[in-house]
């Protein structure tokens, strides 16, 4: 590693701002790179981020519509969720998957792993293309109020260049699809 990949901030001391299950907010004092006294706030996020793309033997995809509460908006998206830390990610992609479509799938491709606005927190996230689907019946959590759209892919990815399909996973992992299968590695 080199002098400028080790880092620069010397934490003073930290505390638990908010703590919930899903979340914690944490203050640090610090030292910043510059050797001067300063504050850091970070949100730690509990669960890992996980999306994933069906793609069906047509090239379909299934879009994901429900009522974003931090936003006050209805978004579509992937299917996705949180995943446990405890646990492999593609075992929470599965579960995720098959709650929120009713979908389960022979094959799994990990297609990418992001930082998640990382100035400011640690969530990480994990994206699937997963194939050889099967269908049964979606058992979404409580929290949730699904609505499930089958579409073709281009048309998705085409929701993406004209800014209808706005989550950051989403559009990542439709990016990223449409690349590989651009070059055939799908």
């Amino acid at each position: 590693m080199s002098k400028e990949e080790q880092n620069p901030w010397q934490t003073l001391q930290t505390n638990t701002v908010y703590e919930s299950p899903w979340i914690a907010v944490h203050h640090h004092d610090v030292l910043n790179p510059a050797g001067n006294p300063g504050t850091y706030s970070v949100v730690h996020f509990k669960k890992l981020a996980i999306g994933i793309v069906p793609l069906d033997n047509e090239m379909n995809t299934w879009l994901v519509g429900q009522y974003r509460y931090p936003l006050k908006t209805y978004t579509w998206e992937i299917p996705e969720g949180g995943g446990n830390r405890d646990e492999a990610p593609l075992t929470s992609a599965k579960r995720e998957l098959l709650e929120e479509c009713g979908i389960e799938a022979t094959e799994w491709q990990l297609i990418q792993q992001l930082q998640l606005s990382n100035s400011a927190t640690d969530e990480l996230a994990f994206l699937f293309v997963a194939r050889g689907l099967t269908y049964t019946q979606a058992q979404p959590e409580e929290t949730e109020q699904l609505q499930i759209r089958k579409v073709p892919f281009d048309e998705v990815y085409q929701m993406v260049c004209n800014g209808v399909i706005t989550d950051s996973l989403s559009v990542a992992a439709i990016l990223k699809v449409r690349l590989l299968l651009q070059e055939n590695k799908l």
